[in-house]
């Protein structure tokens, strides 16, 4: 499934397209869903290995592991999806 402005963010450099994940980033930190920002990651970088590169490089590893923590708790399906984008 094609998310919101897909078309748009493939004639994105990639400067372009960490910027703006970076932008969700910020908003995750405000509180954004995490699971949105997974989805909407992977709609701008293009894939979701993409998306992995670009939130690997705006968040440390200790930031990866505390907000699978956080976010996850006991759902194993939710820790599934967040350690396939964040580590």
């Amino acid at each position: 499934m094609l998310g919101f402005g897909t078309e748009v963010f493939k004639s994105w450099s990639d400067e372009q397209r960490r910027d703006e994940i970076g932008k969700l980033v910020q908003g995750y930190r405000n509180g954004f869903p995490i699971q949105l920002l997974c989805q909407m990651a992977t709609d701008i970088a293009g894939s979701e290995s993409s998306a992995k590169q670009h939130l690997c490089a705006l968040l440390t590893r200790k930031e990866r592991k505390d907000i699978i923590k956080k976010e996850a708790g006991t759902n194993d399906d939710l820790r599934g999806l967040l350690t396939t984008f964040l580590l």
